[in-house]
C-alpha cells in the first residue's frame, strides 16, 4: 500500500476527529476544539458580528433576487450558483430575512418594528444565534472536508454497516454525522449529512433519517437548560435520559411516517457505498482501507480542499442563516404574542396526567413552543412556579425534541434535504411523545 495515500488518508482525518468529535475540557465546560475557536474569534470581533450578519443577509438577498435572471456571472461559477440559484419561495424567505435582520440590527421603533426586532424575537435570532452561527458556519464549512473527503467516512462506513443498517437503517458512514451531532452540535452534524446528500452518499430517506434523529443538541446547552429549571446537580442522570431517549427515538422514528415511506433515491447517482464486503477482502478492516485509499487517490490536493470549504461556508452563510433569521423571528413572535402554542398544547395534557406528571397543564403549554426554539421551554416552565420532577422533565424532553425552527429545523429547510415543515413537525410530535413515554416513568424514580 502507498505510504503518501496511507499518511493522506490518516493525518487529515485524525486532524478532523480531533477538531470535531474529540471531546475537551475548556473553561470548566466539555465542548469540541472547533467550537473554542469559533469561541475565540467570536470573542475577538464581537462587536461587528450583528454587522457582518446584516452584511451577509444583504448580499444574500440581493444576489437570490438577480440569480432568478440567470446572469452568466451566477450561473457560470459553481460557488456562486449553488449559494444563491434557489426557487422563488426561499428567495423570498431570504429577502424576508434581510429586511428582519436590517430592523432589528438599525433598533427602529414603533409598531411592527417593535415586535420584530424586539429582544426576545429578532433580536434574540440576530445578537444571540447568528451571530454565534456565523462563525462556526465558517470555521465548520473550511475545516469539514477534513472528515469527508479523506476516506474517513468509506473506512468508517466499512466497519459499521453491518451495525447501522440493521438497527438505524442507514449506512455505517451514518456513525461520524451522529458522533458529531452528539459531541459537537446539532447544526455540525446537519452541515456534514446535506454535504453527503447532495454528493450522491446518502439517499433521501437515509439523509432525512440522519438530520432528523441524529441531530442533537450539545452536551454544553443540555447543561445550560438543566441550569435553567435550578436542577444542575441532576446532570448526570440527566444526560443518560437524553442518551437514551435519542437512541430510541433513532430506532423507532426511521419506521414511522414519514421517515419510513421517504425514497431511496439519489441527487447523485453511482456514488452509493456497497455495503457487502467483495470476496477478495478478507474482513471489513481490510476493505474499509481499500476504500479509503481509493478516495484518497481521487482527491486533488490543496486545491479542491479550499474549494470544497469554501462552498460549505458560502452555502451556510448565504442560504441558511437569512432562512434561521425569517423563520425564527416570525416563529418567536407568534410564540411571544399569540397562545397559539399553548392551545396546540392542549392534547398533551391528557398523556401527561395519565403519565403522573404533577403539572400536567403547565408541562403540556411548553409542548409545540419547543417546536419553535429549543430554550424556550425551559424559560417558560423556570417561572412557572411548579415541582422539580415537572421542571426536569421539561429540561429533558426541550433537548430530545430536537428540530427546533430556529436553529436545526430551519437549517433541515434551508437545505436540500428531502424533508418539508409538515413532516419535519410529525416527526417531532412523534420525538415528543417517545420522550414522554420514557422520561416520565423515570421521573418518578428519581424524585
Amino acid at each position: 500500500m502507498n505510504l503518501k495515500k496511507k499518511l493522506l488518508f490518516i493525518v487529515p482525518s485524525v486532524i478532523g476527529i480531533l477538531l470535531f468529535m474529540i471531546p475537551v475540557k475548556f473553561a470548566g465546560n466539555w465542548t469540541v476544539l472547533v467550537k473554542i475557536l469559533a469561541d475565540w474569534i467570536a470573542g475577538g470581533i464581537g462587536d461587528y458580528l450583528p454587522l457582518l450578519c446584516t452584511i451577509i443577509l444583504t448580499i444574500s438577498a440581493v444576489l437570490s433576487v438577480v440569480a432568478l435572471f440567470k446572469p452568466k456571472f451566477i450561473s457560470g461559477n459553481t460557488i456562486l450558483r449553488e449559494t444563491f440559484e434557489t426557487t422563488p419561495f426561499w428567495t423570498i424567505v431570504r429577502v424576508i430575512g434581510c429586511i428582519f435582520c436590517w430592523i432589528t440590527f438599525l433598533g427602529l421603533k414603533g409598531g411592527i418594528f417593535d415586535i420584530i426586532g424586539g429582544p426576545d424575537q429578532g433580536g434574540f435570532i440576530l445578537n444571540d444565534l447568528l451571530c454565534t452561527l456565523v462563525i462556526i458556519f465558517v470555521i465548520a464549512g473550511l475545516l469539514l472536508p477534513l472528515l469527508l473527503d479523506f476516506g474517513l467516512l468509506e473506512y468508517i462506513g466499512a466497519i459499521l454497516t453491518k451495525f447501522m443498517r440493521p438497527l438505524f437503517k442507514v449506512p455505517g458512514r451514518a456513525a461520524v454525522d451522529c458522533i458529531t451531532s452528539w459531541i459537537g452540535d446539532g447544526t455540525l452534524g446537519v452541515m456534514l449529512t446535506c454535504n453527503q446528500y447532495e454528493g450522491g452518499y446518502y439517499s433521501a430517506r437515509e439523509a432525512s433519517i440522519i438530520a432528523t434523529t441524529f441531530s442533537a443538541v450539545s452536551i454544553t446547552f443540555s447543561l445550560v437548560v438543566l441550569n435553567q429549571v435550578g436542577l444542575v446537580e441532576l446532570f448526570g442522570v440527566y444526560y443518560l435520559i437524553i442518551v437514551l431517549i435519542g437512541i430510541a427515538c433513532a430506532l423507532i422514528c426511521p419506521r414511522l411516517w414519514p421517515l419510513s415511506k421517504k425514497p431511496d433515491a439519489y441527487l447523485v447517482e453511482g456514488k452509493k457505498m456497497p455495503e457487502t464486503i467483495p470476496p477478495e477482502y478478507k474482513n471489513s478492516r481490510e476493505y474499509g482501507m481499500a476504500l479509503a485509499m481509493q478516495r484518497v487517490s481521487e482527491h486533488k490536493g490543496v486545491g479542491e480542499f479550499l474549494a470544497s470549504g469554501t462552498l460549505n461556508s458560502a452555502k451556510m452563510w448565504f442560504g441558511v442563516l437569512p432562512t434561521v433569521m425569517a423563520i425564527g423571528t416570525f416563529a418567536l413572535i407568534v410564540a411571544n404574542t399569540t397562545p397559539i402554542f399553548e392551545w396546540l398544547g392542549l392534547p398533551f395534557a391528557p398523556l401527561l396526567k395519565l403519565l403522573g406528571v404533577p403539572e400536567a397543564a403547565e408541562a403540556a403549554s411548553t409542548v409545540i413552543v419547543g417546536f419553535i426554539d429549543m430554550f424556550t421551554p425551559s424559560i417558560l416552565i423556570a417561572g412557572a412556579g411548579v415541582s422539580a420532577m415537572t421542571r426536569f422533565i421539561v429540561a429533558v424532553v426541550s433537548v430530545t425534541q430536537v428540530l427546533y425552527l430556529s436553529e436545526v429545523g430551519g437549517l433541515i429547510l434551508a437545505s436540500k434535504l428531502p424533508v418539508n415543515l409538515w413532516e419535519m413537525f410529525v416527526i417531532y410530535i412523534e420525538r415528543t411523545i417517545i420522550s414522554f413515554l420514557i422520561v416520565c416513568p423515570l421521573a418518578h424514580l428519581i424524585f
